[in-house]
């Protein structure tokens, strides 16, 4: 039996999922016209083109169907598995910057109250790596930040931002950025929640415990 809120996920799902090339490609879709004209108050007919959300699943006469046809050939592909090292003078410098992703970072650690213990205690990663990205010696991936927020209910906000500060952000042409911004947006951070959610959209590469 699925939870409720499943449901609400979903309209979420078709409403921001954005990788209309695969969306396109299903039987069932039907290709909005994306051209419109317009007269102006001189008579002119000007053609314009809408915006590409307009391809959205939301936006379809058949979305639930489309939307289970799409989940059938979900496979999660986002591997992020490695952590990479921070440069010599990239550390030395940090140390004179007022602002740095490792000051960031332990701000947010600070916040959110998370310790040590209780990040290995949550988060599927060697007690040396975390260690190495807590003293700023690796950049954390992205699916670790992800599991991060996800186990210690991080707002959208500090994930966004904790993101920004690697040169990331949240990608909505990908399965499991949306299921995240969704849980995170909505306060849901219930594990037995959380883990029906991602199974639902086969989300995986997490560094949850």
């Amino acid at each position: 039996m699925k939870f409720p809120f499943i449901e609400d996920l979903d309209d979420f799902f078709c409403k921001n999922y954005a990788n209309y090339d695969k969306i396109c490609i299903l039987p069932e879709y039907r290709m909005p016209l994306m051209q419109r004209t317009t007269t102006d108050e001189y008579g002119r007919t000007k053609a314009y083109t809408l915006p590409a959300s307009t391809m959205a699943l939301c936006n379809q006469e058949q979305k639930d169907v489309l939307l289970a046809r799409l989940k059938e050939k979900m496979v999660d592909k986002t591997f992020s598995f490695s952590f990479y090292p921070v440069s010599f003078w990239k550390r030395v410098g940090g140390k004179f910057s007022k602002k740095t992703f490792y000051k960031s970072f332990k701000k947010l650690l600070n916040k959110y109250k998370i310790t040590k213990e209780e990040a290995l205690k949550l988060l599927a990663v060697e007690e040396q790596v975390w260690d190495k990205i807590v003293s700023g010696g690796f950049l954390p991936s992205k699916n670790l930040v992800f599991s991060l927020a996800l186990a210690f209910g991080v707002s959208f906000e500090d994930t966004q931002g904790c993101l920004e500060g690697l040169g990331e952000e949240f990608d909505y042409t990908y399965e499991k950025d949306v299921v995240v911004a969704y849980l995170l947006q909505s306060k849901t951070f219930n594990g037995e929640m959380v883990k029906a959610a991602l199974e639902e959209y086969k989300v995986a590469n997490l560094f949850l415990a």
